[in-house]
């Protein structure tokens, strides 16, 4: 499946301003970097969130962080370990 046909003509005629389509945007954005983090810890602790780990490093919840973007200001939840080895 390509990108372009994720999202169809029709999908985007719900948004009636800019300012709707920069909201819908900015949400995107911040779920994509929120996922990116998390698949990078997993990639850190060396297995996918919900299983089992034998290692003593494992995750810890999140922190808020405030970012900057195209979009204006994001507050994005980012995945934390134990050890505080994840950056």
């Amino acid at each position: 499946m390509k990108k372009d046909d994720l999202i169809s003509d029709d999908f985007l005629k719900q948004f009636k301003t800019h300012e709707e389509l920069t909201g819908f945007l900015k949400q995107i954005q911040k779920r994509g970097i929120e996922k990116m983090l998390e698949g990078e810890l997993d990639s850190h602790l060396d297995y996918d969130k919900y299983q089992k780990s034998t290692d003593a490093n494992v995750r810890n919840g999140h922190t808020k962080k405030k970012i900057k973007t195209s979009f204006g200001e994001s507050e994005i939840a980012v995945p934390r370990d134990r050890e505080a080895s994840f950056n």
